[in-house]
């Protein structure tokens, strides 16, 4: 795809958005290791819902922060076994949201997961990133920076 102006560049890290589960702003780590890309989810709860599985969950969008959960429902879309980058397999609920990641809003599909003790409480994986995205890994926040990360950053959070 080199010299396809449809192509936006991405660093390893970007501050992307969750906007149909509500969520503004969420630091991701662009992860071409992985197919799916996953977000950090707990007290999740399936339910039925017009005969079809759904989830609840909530997610935490500030690193190193825990009074900012948004709740979310979901469709679950699938279950897939997913490999860590530890070796260890986890079987994963699958839902499909929209996500802005440098100005561009695309479908992906995310795995929901404990990703709390990681670094980042996001990944953007290989599926969502063939949507027209090339990874600049000598960047980071090639997309904008929301203000009210700016803010924090300031506060010291």
């Amino acid at each position: 795809m080199t010299g396809d102006h449809s192509n936006t560049i991405v660093g390893w890290r970007e501050w992307v958005s969750l906007p149909d589960l509500g969520v503004s702003w969420i630091k991701a780590k662009i992860d071409t290791g992985a197919r799916t890309s996953a977000v950090h989810a707990f007290d999740a709860e399936e339910f039925e819902r017009d005969g079809a599985t759904w989830i609840a969950y909530s997610i935490h969008p500030w690193q190193r922060r825990d009074d900012d959960a948004v709740r979310c429902e979901s469709l679950v879309l699938d279950r897939r076994v997913v490999r860590s980058s530890s070796g260890q397999a986890e079987d994963r609920p699958v839902v499909r949201t929209e996500i802005t990641i440098a100005g561009r809003r695309v479908g992906a599909e995310l795995t929901l997961s404990q990703r709390d003790e990681m670094g980042f409480r996001m990944l953007i994986g290989r599926t969502t990133l063939a949507q027209g995205f090339l990874v600049d890994v000598a960047t980071s926040y090639a997309g904008k920076r929301p203000k009210q990360a700016l803010r924090r950053k300031n506060w010291g959070h």
